[in-house]
């Protein structure tokens, strides 16, 4: 993970960690790396990491098990929203940048249709 000097880190990290969750790299039911483990990959302070995870807790992301550690919440219906919502936000600033350049809703889909193949997205009809 590249860190940005211009956010404070543990926004960053939880953006990073919410993407890991919405994008199904850390999988519902799925054990959260140790604090420690997560700083030492970051290259940040375990303060940091943990008021980043607390953040996540707090959303219903993650869920804490005293004895067992921190896992990515079962409930498939809350990482589906933040999904939505992090998607939503996304689109909004790409119509919004897109638009301010003047290009109409035809071109617009046309570079996205070119730009997904190009990336690897799913297509309407596959079967992933």
């Amino acid at each position: 993970m590249k860190l940005d000097g211009s956010r404070p880190i543990w926004v960053q990290l939880v953006d990073d960690f919410r993407r890991r969750i919405v994008s199904g790299r850390w999988p519902p039911g799925a054990k959260i790396p140790s604090v420690r483990e997560l700083a030492t990959d970051a290259g940040v302070n375990p303060n940091t990491v943990q008021r980043a995870l607390s953040e996540l807790d707090r959303a219903g992301l993650t869920v804490t098990e005293r004895t067992a550690g921190r896992f990515v919440t079962t409930d498939v219906t809350v990482v589906a929203a933040v999904r939505h919502r992090l998607a939503t936000a996304t689109t909004d600033t790409y119509i919004e940048t897109v638009a301010a350049m003047g290009m109409d809703l035809g071109e617009t889909t046309e570079l996205l249709q070119q730009r997904w193949s190009i990336h690897g997205g799913p297509t309407p009809g596959d079967a992933s």
